[in-house]
């Protein structure tokens, strides 16, 4: 079991930190194409390249990671790649950090061993190649519903001429694309299931084809929040969707259980618990400091004083990474922003 979450950790360092490399590369260079001149430059940027290597990697370890583990454990543990690249930002961007940003990086390693010491090894469940069906029915009609909410609230705005998107929108974008990412690791953890049970080694490919383009829809969808919506509403909502999901589709489809012993599922319980909040807090932590009373606030802040300055003289800026667990934090993109005027300087 502990293989699998170190194999879990490193994909999706790999994955995050990869993403915020591709972002600081593409600062400096054109719109993606397929024309010889845009794909030199891109091939001759190393810290574009080295990004895309690691997000690559990070994709090949998690199918690893898949193969091995229930996706019950590992989807959890792939929520604590905000922590991740938090730490890596702080290091390697020189973003500082509050309070608040430690104490969510702290729940998630917290959280993370308590998955591992509370997970158990588990048989695969016989299951049938009619599952795949189901769980489409199943996403479809959580889709009709959530799609259907979207309408009657759109149509409400209208009649009351309120021009500015509101929370509900953020928070139905934010659901659908988290419930997408996490279908995405059930269905690539069928197509191990199936071969170990014998059938035909296509469905591998065939289920890992299906999760990429339920990886790619939920990229569509978490890109419409965050481009009208906040980042915060968007990528919370969309993280404790991914991992709810994952941990109830793999139960409800792949036969996956809690542990058998008592003291052993409570950790594991709390380990999802302790995930979750430390996500949360992780993306909320500017705005909650603004919260606290003045005297706690600039405790809470320490060193990222000049951080949280910097954000109110540029405004908030929307990530729109696309990975669930990779939003990239403001003060992130800030200094990726900033960074092609200072080497034209």
């Amino acid at each position: 079991m502990w293989e699998s979450i170190c194999l879990t950790v490193a994909a999706t360092a790999g994955n995050n930190i990869g993403k915020v490399l591709q972002k600081k590369g593409t600062v400096i260079l054109p719109p993606l194409s397929f024309k010889l001149k845009v794909i030199r430059a891109y091939a001759l940027n190393k810290a574009w390249v080295i990004g895309f290597l690691m997000d690559i990697f990070g994709a090949l370890l998690m199918l690893q990671a898949l193969s091995k583990a229930p996706v019950s454990v590992i989807q959890p543990v792939s929520g604590c790649g905000l922590a991740i690249l938090s730490v890596f930002s702080h290091f390697y961007l020189k973003e500082r950090m509050n309070a608040v940003d430690w104490m969510g990086i702290a729940l998630a390693a917290i959280g993370t061993i308590g998955v591992g010491a509370g997970g158990e090894e588990q048989k695969a469940s016989s299951i049938s190649i009619f599952h795949l069906p189901w769980l489409a029915f199943i996403v479809a009609f959580l889709f009709i519903l959530l799609n259907g909410w979207l309408r009657i609230y759109r149509r409400q705005r209208r009649e009351q001429e309120l021009m500015q998107s509101e929370v509900v929108e953020e928070i139905i974008y934010g659901l659908e694309s988290g419930i997408l990412f996490g279908m995405a690791s059930v269905i690539s953890k069928m197509g191990f299931v199936f071969l170990e049970q014998g059938f035909s080694k296509l469905l591998v490919p065939t289920c890992i084809a299906i999760s990429m383009c339920c990886s790619g829809t939920g990229f569509v969808y978490q890109t419409r929040g965050l481009k009208h919506g906040r980042a915060i509403v968007v990528s919370t909502c969309a993280a404790v969707a991914s991992i709810v999901t994952g941990v109830l589709a793999g139960m409800i489809a792949l036969g996956e259980r809690l542990p058998s012993a008592p003291m052993a599922r409570r950790t594991l319980l709390l380990g999802w618990l302790f995930i979750i909040l430390g996500v949360v807090l992780l993306v909320t932590s500017t705005r909650l400091v603004r919260y606290l009373p003045r005297s706690l606030r600039r405790f809470m802040q320490g060193g990222a004083a000049d951080r949280n300055f910097g954000l109110r003289r540029h405004g908030s800026v929307h990530a729109r990474d696309s990975s669930p667990s990779a939003v990239i934090q403001a003060a992130t993109l800030h200094h990726l922003m900033s960074s092609p005027s200072k080497e034209k300087a």
